[in-house]
């Protein structure tokens, strides 16, 4: 079958892969739409360490099941439209034995340790499958990228009367700011790129911020009346960035670090004492995450078609990818559809 493969880095082609086999308690899942992923341009330039090369790409998955494994329960039939959760979880480390699966110590997700979706079949334990009817393909792709944000808002334990700031408005930062608002907060969303926070507005933003047009300090403070917003979530990964989530977040505030700074970072660690700061990191996203996304999107009211850059059919994958590379700012999320 069908298959993207990044061959090394920045080596992409259409290849081929066997199909799955179907294992008793797996479920076939024909895949329909697939996005591209930051941590999959970050393979493509050679920069993702957990990647062994070559690798088939792909975790935000809209696809229907196709068939159904001899152990899986009912609830599951083919023909139903379902997203995935691409992670794995031991079940035996610390984090998994606290439940929280999400940062399993030995998590593989799908298209970074292993193969991913950007073929044309996948075999998933269906634990891992989740019912979507009712969604269309642009959704149920976006599940996973707005479950990483809405699990960042959730770490940030966001309450009505919040002030939030999101720093970047890509997939992930949209799935933040619309998390936050649903939760109550009045969110300000921080960019560098105006149609990315016009996108950020339709997705629940109340505020807009270009801290390349307008000092990310002075902003902040005119629209917390001098006391930062209570809660900060860094959804850039740039050192630049990291550090002003400490600077600019409220006294007695919340710092919740999404993504890796692309380079070290040197904090002024007084900050965290003098303002007694919760600072966290937050990872993947937990299969509550991904029905939370799922019953915002039936809501009806995100931004779904700003927030997908492009559609390509997998014969233009790998050209889509070098075309991002070249220019990844112009780029929220690029779906790739197999049918």
């Amino acid at each position: 079958m069908r298959a993207v493969v990044i061959e090394r880095p920045g080596h992409v082609g259409l290849g081929a892969r066997a199909e799955p086999t179907l294992a008793p308690d797996d479920v076939l899942v024909r895949v329909r739409t697939v996005g591209f992923c930051g941590s999959d341009l970050s393979t493509f330039r050679g920069l993702n360490p957990l990647v062994a090369y070559p690798r088939v790409p792909g975790h935000e998955i809209a696809g229907v099941v196709a068939a159904l494994g001899s152990e899986v329960p009912a609830g599951l039939h083919p023909g139903t439209l379902v997203t995935v959760v691409p992670y794995t979880a031991c079940g035996a480390c610390p984090a998994c034995r606290r439940g929280r699966v999400n940062t399993c110590r030995d998590n593989r997700t799908l298209g970074v340790q292993r193969d991913g979706a950007m073929t044309e079949l996948i075999a998933v334990p269906w634990q891992k499958v989740l019912p979507a009817d009712g969604l269309s393909r642009r959704e149920l792709a976006l599940v996973e990228p707005l479950a990483v944000g809405a699990h960042a808002a959730a770490r940030g334990r966001v309450a009505p009367g919040d002030v939030v700031a999101v720093l970047g408005t890509g997939a992930v930062g949209l799935g933040a700011v619309a998390a936050a608002a649903r939760a109550g907060g009045t969110v300000i969303a921080v960019d560098v790129d105006e149609r990315k926070l016009a996108v950020a507005r339709r997705a629940g933003a109340a505020h807009a911020v270009n801290s390349r047009a307008t000092p990310l300090h002075d902003a902040l403070r005119e629209l917390t009346r001098g006391d930062g917003p209570d809660v900060i979530i860094e959804a850039v990964g740039h050192p630049d960035t990291f550090l002003a989530a400490v600077a600019e977040v409220a006294v007695a505030g919340r710092v919740i670090y999404i993504g890796y700074a692309k380079g070290p970072v040197s904090f002024d660690t007084t900050q965290f004492v003098r303002k007694e700061l919760d600072v966290l990191g937050a990872r993947n996203a937990t299969a509550d995450d991904f029905r939370a996304v799922v019953a915002l999107l039936r809501e009806g009211s995100f931004p779904v078609a700003d927030a997908v850059t492009r559609v390509v059919p997998l014969a233009a994958a790998a050209d889509a990818l070098r075309a991002w590379d070249a220019d990844p700012g112009a780029v929220t999320r690029i779906h790739v559809d197999l049918d």
